[in-house]
């Protein structure tokens, strides 16, 4: 073990000083907020989430200036690895304040570092680690939102350039996983489509002023097709009332399904796929790739499902609603019922504001 150290403290103390650009760019600029000793989650708590969002923005424009990949992929990413946090938050704790980059201790320094708590750059460097000084002030530090951030990127120009394809094959080498290239290929077209961080509003998935009503039906016994639960929650209204989308989001999935008839899949910014089902017909405009915002027509209520394509009327019609997690390696359901009721909510006071 001795001997392992003494290494690397020589491999430290004979690497030269790096002066890369990213160094002189960083040295230049304003610094973001520096660490306090209060944890990220509660000094985030006592930020307005439109200066969190601001401080966001800063980040990504800075990080996009030295590195040539554009600030909506690198958003991408920050806003892909806060929604594996959120799902796994005890596996997953926030390192950053502003970032939402996790990444182990043991990657970071380095799988052989003798140190897993290395900050020195050359070090980790030497044994491989993912850690790297992004903000040239000679620490590679892991909760140090900038250093985050460059250090995966950094992994990303690794395979040669900062163009579409070389992004998404750094991903892939970065991950691994087909469905984490997915979801931040999908976020960056969002990001980049809505030109702003600001995108979590969302809306009641039918109008507020129309005739409907609801309760809570997620977990509820179904019959057709074998035994199964409900998951979702059940909007009944007229025939024909249109269905919006409830978030900014693009459409994954679109088409027949033999439980769920006429049905349209959408992937939001929070990882949550929102499945709209028993629709009657669907927008002409939308597509497999679709870009959508909250209230916008998708479809409209009908009663389609429980068999071959286009069978209908096997139940009265309404709008089938489910949401779903996703965990980086599978997704599952859970009730909708409480954010449908904050969004109605949220949309009536809107309204009113507006009167």
């Amino acid at each position: 073990m001795k001997q392992t150290i003494s290494i690397a403290a020589a491999v430290i103390a004979a690497s030269i000083t790096l002066t890369t650009s990213h160094q002189t760019y960083a040295q230049q600029q304003t610094e973001l907020p520096k660490s306090t000793s209060k944890p990220a989650a509660a000094a985030n708590s006592e930020m307005d989430a439109d200066k969190i969002l601001g401080l966001r923005q800063q980040l990504y424009d800075r990080l996009s200036i030295v590195t040539d990949i554009p600030w909506y992929r690198i958003a991408a990413i920050d806003q892909y690895e806060r929604t594996l946090s959120k799902a796994r938050p005890k596996a997953r704790p926030q390192l950053g304040e502003l970032s939402g980059i996790f990444i182990e201790e043991e990657l970071w320094a380095g799988p052989l570092n003798p140190d897993s708590s290395d900050t020195a750059p050359a070090s980790i460097q030497w044994f491989n680690g993912v850690g790297r000084d992004g903000n040239g002030d000679g620490v590679a530090e892991r909760t140090n939102d900038f250093d985050l951030l460059y250090s995966v990127v950094g992994r990303m120009l690794q395979n040669g350039g900062s163009t579409e394809d070389d992004f998404s094959i750094g991903l892939w080498e970065y991950y691994h996983n087909s469905r984490s290239v997915q979801r931040i290929q999908q976020f960056a077209r969002i990001y980049e489509n809505f030109g702003s961080l600001d995108l979590f509003e969302h809306a009641f998935p039918v109008p507020v002023g129309s005739n409907y009503s609801y309760r809570s039906t997620w977990g509820n016994a179904r019959g057709w097709g074998g035994r199964r639960s409900h998951e979702g929650t059940d909007i009944f209204a007229n025939h024909g009332v249109p269905v919006r989308s409830t978030s900014y989001g693009v459409i994954e999935v679109k088409g027949w399904n033999p439980y769920g008839g006429w049905r349209i899949g959408i992937r939001d910014l929070n990882n949550y796929y929102h499945y709209y089902a028993h629709l009657s017909g669907f927008d002409k405009t939308m597509e497999v790739g679709t870009l959508v915002k909250p209230g916008q027509v998708i479809g409209w209520v009908g009663s389609s499902g429980y068999g071959k394509p286009g069978t209908q009327g096997k139940f009265p019609p309404h709008l089938h609603y489910g949401v779903y997690r996703d965990r980086g390696l599978i997704e599952w359901s859970f009730d909708p019922y409480p954010l449908l009721k904050k969004w109605e909510n949220d949309e009536r006071r809107r309204l009113r504001a507006k009167r």
